[in-house]
């Protein structure tokens, strides 16, 4: 395995834990970690058992100051990068009538603008070194819509169409985009991470429901962490790596089905969507899409 320059963006509490027991051997072979976080003293662990094989650097990204800071911060530490690992998330489960705006765009810079910020930092690095790999660690919530997590899963929507837009810009520079997209991890995420307000009854069958449904789920959920972090190293490895992969039997299963449904209801309502062409929008639309149609793979 070639050595690596790694930066992971928001090394939150349960995959920075994942990825110092998953990665040693990697460690071991070279590879060396920008790890970051808003409290670098937090990082303490991982700088005593790595050494200088870990260079951490403060980062808020909901601040775009401190992501171009942390960017540079690990070209400075290791003279360049080649994966950058997008990992900030938080979710807070709730209804939006009974979600305030200020929560709901915290959500949003937190899960969407964080990303953007850390990538946008990240891409001239990339592009001038004529290459590397960026990683977004989203979410199956992307691609699916669940009762009470409106703000979250608009932000993880978000960074999957961000990417897939960013990977069609970048693929000529040498730079490959895959979205990770998690189902349900045994960590703290839907436990103490996560605020539940009081669920106003109009909304107890629905969030209400839910929430329930989620409780203990740091102790029942279908993926081990420890095994999402070592997926993003051999994602990293892939000559042409997925732009989107799900992770997870949980994820799998899910997204397939919402995908399946969603070609069913198009294929249902076809005559509808077409009935808006113009009488030459066939021969048009064909000489043009050939610049336009949306690619599924670096």
């Amino acid at each position: 395995m070639e050595p690596r320059r790694l930066l992971w963006s928001s090394s939150s509490p349960a995959l920075r834990a994942a990825w110092a027991a998953r990665s040693w051997s990697a460690l071991s072979a070279g590879h060396q970690v920008v790890a970051t976080a808003r409290d670098p003293r937090s990082l303490d662990d991982l700088r005593e058992r790595f050494g200088s094989q870990v260079h951490v650097e403060a980062l808020d990204v909901t601040d775009p100051a401190a992501a171009e800071a942390a960017v540079a911060g690990g070209v400075r530490a290791f003279g360049r990068l080649d994966v950058v690992v997008n990992n900030a998330g938080q979710g807070d489960r709730a209804a939006l009538e009974d979600t305030s705006l200020d929560v709901f765009r915290r959500q949003v810079e937190t899960n969407f603008l964080g990303t953007v910020y850390v990538t946008k930092a990240a891409v001239p690095v990339l592009r001038r070194q004529g290459g590397g790999r960026i990683i977004q660690i989203s979410s199956v919530g992307g691609r699916i819509g669940s009762p009470g997590m409106t703000a979250y899963q608009s932000a993880k929507w978000a960074v999957g169409g961000f990417s897939e837009a960013l990977a069609a810009e970048v693929a000529p520079l040498g730079i490959k985009v895959t979205v990770l997209e998690p189902g349900g991890m045994r960590t703290d995420w839907a436990g103490s991470s996560m605020t539940t307000p009081p669920i106003s009854t109009p909304y107890e069958p629905t969030v209400g429901a839910s929430a329930r449904a989620m409780a203990g789920f740091e102790k029942t959920a279908t993926s081990d962490p420890a095994l999402v972090a070592d997926l993003v190293l051999r994602v990293a490895e892939l000559p042409d790596p997925p732009l989107r992969l799900l992770a997870g039997s949980d994820a799998y299963e899910y997204g397939r089905e919402v995908w399946r449904n969603r070609l069913a209801v198009d294929e249902k309502y076809a005559e509808l969507s077409l009935s808006t062409d113009h009488p030459d929008a066939g021969e048009n639309w064909h000489a043009q899409r050939g610049n336009s149609l949306p690619t599924v793979s670096n």
